[in-house]
């Protein structure tokens, strides 16, 4: 079975990895270097395991746009959007035996390395979702 592992953050997040001023201290190259490094060997030992599917990170949220309809008229909407803070930063998405081991996959992501003196944001975490395979699984 497909399991989508979604990394969350905010523009604070982006900014501050970006090195730009603003509430939180931004990031040195070193932590973003060892940020990278943790992530690619991450991903490299999912890749050797075999379970490896795709991986894709996203933009800044200052970089989405959000389409509604209002009275039928398609409303674009440059983000980020104050409803909320949080976004989808990427995503992994492996192929494994069970829900449990994509479960364990994405713990290891739980010691992602940060500034020590860095103020998130929000609490950092992933979820884990099963990749729907048919219409039947996605309103089960």
């Amino acid at each position: 079975m497909k399991y989508m592992i979604m990394l969350f953050g905010t523009q604070q997040d982006y900014d501050a990895m970006a090195g730009r001023p603003g509430a939180a201290p931004g990031w040195t190259g070193a932590d973003v270097a060892r940020l990278a490094e943790f992530m690619e060997s991450w991903w490299a030992e999912v890749v050797e395991s075999g379970e490896a599917v795709d991986a894709q990170g996203l933009t800044a949220p200052v970089h989405a746009r959000r389409i509604h309809l209002r009275d039928g008229v398609p409303v674009v909407t440059d983000g980020p959007y104050a409803e909320t803070q949080e976004v989808l930063a990427g995503y992994n998405i492996v192929e494994c035996a069970s829900f449990d081991r994509a479960v364990e996959i994405a713990a290891r992501l739980a010691d992602t390395p940060h500034p020590a003196d860095a103020q998130l944001a929000h609490e950092w975490y992933v979820d884990v979702r099963p990749v729907a395979t048919g219409a039947e699984d996605s309103i089960a």
